[in-house]
């Protein structure tokens, strides 16, 4: 029963869910549509098929301190997934990408295999895949501090 659980139980799950369907969505993208991913997309799954497991098993654990594993990954995707975004949308930014060899390998990061409302691509999904994540990592975070503070005033009444 959904009462049963602990807020942050419920953001965890979240989370995990998040993962999974960002996961389970870039294996079809690739493997079923056959798009091919570039280097950056590369990257991005680098850190989120971890995710996918270390919030799975936080979960089903019920830690909550799993935050601070999963905070420096999807940070770290997050700003990957921006940067790709920018190469995509802006032409200039794409263009001083392929000059300094900071990204692309034999797919061009400039590959707009989705496009969705002509702004929803794929490096756009997987940024917010990781905002959400972050979120509820900050959700628990707060939560927690909630806690501790309601501790603390609960051994200086006592």
């Amino acid at each position: 029963m959904i009462g049963s659980f602990k807020k942050t139980d419920i953001a965890l799950f979240a989370a995990w869910v998040v993962a999974c369907v960002a996961t389970l969505g870039s294996l079809y993208l690739s493997e079923i549509l056959g798009y091919e991913p570039c280097k950056l997309c590369w990257f991005q799954r680098i850190l989120m098929y971890p995710l996918t497991l270390l919030l799975g098993i936080a979960y089903f654990r019920g830690d909550s301190g799993i935050r601070r594993y999963v905070m420096p990954l999807a940070i770290i995707g997050g700003a990957i997934s921006a940067y790709h975004f920018i190469i995509q949308r802006i032409h200039a930014a794409a263009k001083a990408a392929a000059q300094t060899s900071t990204s692309c390998g034999r797919v061009s990061c400039e590959q707009d295999y989705l496009n969705w409302f002509d702004f929803i691509t794929i490096p756009f999904l997987a940024l917010i895949a990781f905002i959400l994540i972050i979120a509820a990592m900050g959700y628990i975070m707060r939560q927690e501090k909630k806690s501790a503070q309601g501790e603390v005033q609960a051994k200086v009444l006592a």
